[in-house]
């Protein structure tokens, strides 16, 4: 039996979700979204209306979609169809982009691409990017060291180490100084 190993620093293919608004001869529309799963409104003649939902489906799609750091520029997949005119390598971390063209305003792509190719892509603007890896330290915090109020003391509250004890000021002497009686000052 063989078992399939995934390393997590594979790249994964980018994801890209494309909301339509289809215009009919009838003056209607549809909007169709390129997830199966997801319920469109019916044909209307509503066009106004279509727009809002079909710019807020995209945002919905944005907004529910986590990026995922070890994904593959999908511009790229696309041989950079979006940006043929600059040619560059893919290279950077993942960001999320909304690309939207006012003028034609029939299509809403949301897609993961890199930092390299998203300024490239005409009208598009980052709307997400890939979490940065935190650093060990923050990652394992040190255990909280238990406080006592001041004036007590506990076994198990104060420090481990000698020399991290609080010091005490040195006086000119350790012994209490006694006068004699008959002596004058």
């Amino acid at each position: 039996m063989t078992t399939a190993y995934q390393s997590t620093t594979e790249r994964i293919p980018g994801r890209s979700w494309t909301v339509r608004l289809t215009g009919h001869a009838d003056r209607s529309a549809t909007i169709t979204c390129s997830t199966a799963a997801c319920r469109m409104p019916a044909r209307s003649k509503d066009l106004a209306a279509l727009r809002t939902f079909a710019a807020s489906h995209a945002a919905a799609h944005a907004k529910a979609a986590t990026i995922r750091p070890n994904a593959a520029c999908h511009c790229r997949a696309q041989t950079c169809a979006a940006h043929a005119q600059d040619r560059v390598y893919c290279t950077g971390s993942v960001v999320m982009i909304l690309r939207h063209d006012p003028t034609v305003g029939r299509v809403w792509s949301v897609e993961e691409v890199c930092q390299t190719c998203a300024p490239l892509i005409p009208h598009a603007r980052v709307i997400a990017r890939a979490p940065r890896p935190r650093p060990a330290a923050v990652q394992n915090p040190a255990p909280a060291r238990t406080t006592v109020p001041a004036g007590f003391s506990s076994a198990n509250s104060g420090p481990t180490d000698r020399s991290e004890a609080p010091r005490r000021p040195r006086s000119a002497s350790r012994r209490p100084h006694h006068r004699r009686s008959g002596q004058g000052r």
